[in-house]
């Protein structure tokens, strides 16, 4: 009698055992399906797609591991679509930015050389060519810093240097420029040495594109550049007394390609602003943009003051 009764009990542990391993397969099969009709989903183009498991279920850590490889993989295709995105908006930039200065500046040139103007006129013709050939160089040097900031190959030489000192070197070019485009200067930078930390030549590229951006762009006849002591910060504000942006541009304006349309020039690649925003960043800075139209624009850099070992130790 007790024999028999541990073969029930045996038979009926089987049995349930055998009823429930049955019952876990067809769950995990039908798991494995849902799992196989999201990769698919995904496969065609639905990155939204996410495989639903509860934690305590077998294939809970193949579902969540499977969720954040479509996760990361909708992630790069999205790159890659704004990578694709951008590059034609760039050969489109490209074919009017590049062609349309080397038409006019060949034609120019062709001009001269073939005695279509003469005396005084041939000479301006040249004068005319030659500064379509720096607008272009211009327009080139800004492509080249654009995909070396794309690049895994770009590299900061970030150093401690005096801000005041590197400002003052910077503007003393630009001085003769504001003189010939006509444009009142004022120019405030203290004698007292600020220390930061950045890369010297990254910081006068930043500097060389707002201003190149205020000649260019905004048709001011005054501009103002100062630099001052912020507590924790140095920062360099450069004003002018332009056309303005309008409050929907402003939003974009670091953006790569962007150009403003209202009232603002067609010259210019639209990755001026944007370069400068990308490079202040990396050195650990911030660039901020305030526009009232018909009054002007204020454009502000911060960037952390270095402390001296002596006010440290003080």
């Amino acid at each position: 009698m007790y024999t028999e009764m541990i073969v029930v009990i045996g038979t009926a542990i089987t049995f349930f055992s055998i009823c429930s391993s049955i019952l876990i397969v067809r769950h995990v099969k039908k798991k494995i399906s849902e799992m196989s009709d999201v990769l698919e989903d995904v496969k065609n183009g639905n990155g939204n797609r996410r495989i639903l498991s509860e934690t305590h279920e077998l294939t809970a850590p193949l579902a969540y591991e499977l969720n954040d490889i479509i996760l990361s993989y909708e992630s790069r295709l999205s790159a890659c679509r704004q990578t694709e995105e951008t590059n034609r908006q760039l050969m489109t930039s490209l074919s009017h930015d590049v062609r349309t200065p080397l038409t006019t500046l060949i034609g120019y040139l062709d001009a001269a050389h073939k005695g279509i103007v003469t005396g005084k006129e041939r000479d301006d013709y040249i004068e005319t060519a030659r500064r379509k050939a720096y607008d272009l160089k211009e327009y080139i040097d800004v492509l080249f810093d654009w995909f070396r900031l794309g690049s895994n190959e770009f590299y900061l030489n970030i150093v401690t240097i005096d801000l005041t000192e590197l400002t003052r070197n910077i503007l003393i070019d630009w001085i003769p420029i504001f003189e010939d485009a006509r444009i009142d200067f004022k120019i405030d930078i203290p004698e007292q040495p600020f220390r930061v930390k950045l890369d010297p030549d990254g910081y006068m590229r930043i500097l060389n594109n707002l201003i190149q951006n205020v000649i260019s762009h905004s048709h001011a006849d005054k501009i103002e550049i100062t630099l001052s002591d912020q507590g924790g910060n140095i920062k360099i504000l450069l004003a002018d007394n332009g056309v303005g942006i309008d409050k929907e541009d402003l939003k974009h304006i670091f953006e790569r390609l962007y150009k403003c349309d209202k009232g603002r020039s067609e010259k210019g690649s639209g990755l001026g602003l944007s370069i400068a925003h990308q490079l202040t960043a990396k050195m650990n800075g911030t660039i901020t943009a305030e526009s009232v139209l018909g009054k002007g624009t204020v454009f502000t850099l911060l960037f952390p003051k270095q402390i001296e070992k002596e006010q440290e130790l003080q």
